[in-house]
């Protein structure tokens, strides 16, 4: 394995894809713009506009903010691989030691084995977590970016001017 720095090549380029999709995540993300009124609207024509234009902005992206809004919270990796990774350490070392006369020692690199076997899967997992994670974001903003330009074109076609 290649290592660059003290991360190996394969964390790297991990690292550097949860970078880009950050970097690209925080210049998608959407908040509500905000409409104000360019023809002397009264606020009650521009609630009415307000509605229509959600609504017609919902039924052409097939996005609905309250959906996405309510959307589960990101996964969480497992925790405990290492654990079960020292106890079924543990058990094989001491009957490979029981073979070899000393089940104690045996059990004792077993588990020592097995601890360091259960960090690497729970790295693994974690990352795998974090990757989903970034791809959900991802993807909520990009929704809720095209529900908000529909929005703002359809308030910017009854005449208001939005930011």
């Amino acid at each position: 394995m290649k290592h660059v720095g003290f991360l190996s090549t394969g964390m790297a380029r991990a690292a550097s894809l949860a970078l880009t999709v950050g970097i690209a995540g925080a210049a998608q993300a959407q908040t509500q713009p905000v409409a104000y009124p360019a023809k002397g609207q009264s606020s009650q024509q521009q609630a009415s506009d307000d509605g229509a234009c959600m609504g017609w902005s919902k039924q052409q992206t097939g996005v609905d903010p309250a959906q996405v809004a309510a959307a589960p919270p990101p996964k969480q990796a497992p925790a405990g691989q290492r654990v079960a990774g020292a106890a079924g350490g543990a058990a094989m070392g001491a009957v490979a030691g029981a073979i070899g006369g000393d089940a104690g020692k045996g059990a004792a690199a077993g588990a020592a084995v097995g601890t360091m076997a259960g960090g690497m899967e729970h790295r693994q997992q974690r990352r795998q977590t974090e990757a989903y994670n970034a791809q959900v974001t991802a993807g909520k903003q990009q929704a809720m970016g095209a529900y908000w330009q529909a929005w703002r074109a359809c308030m910017t076609g009854k005449g208001y001017t939005v930011q």
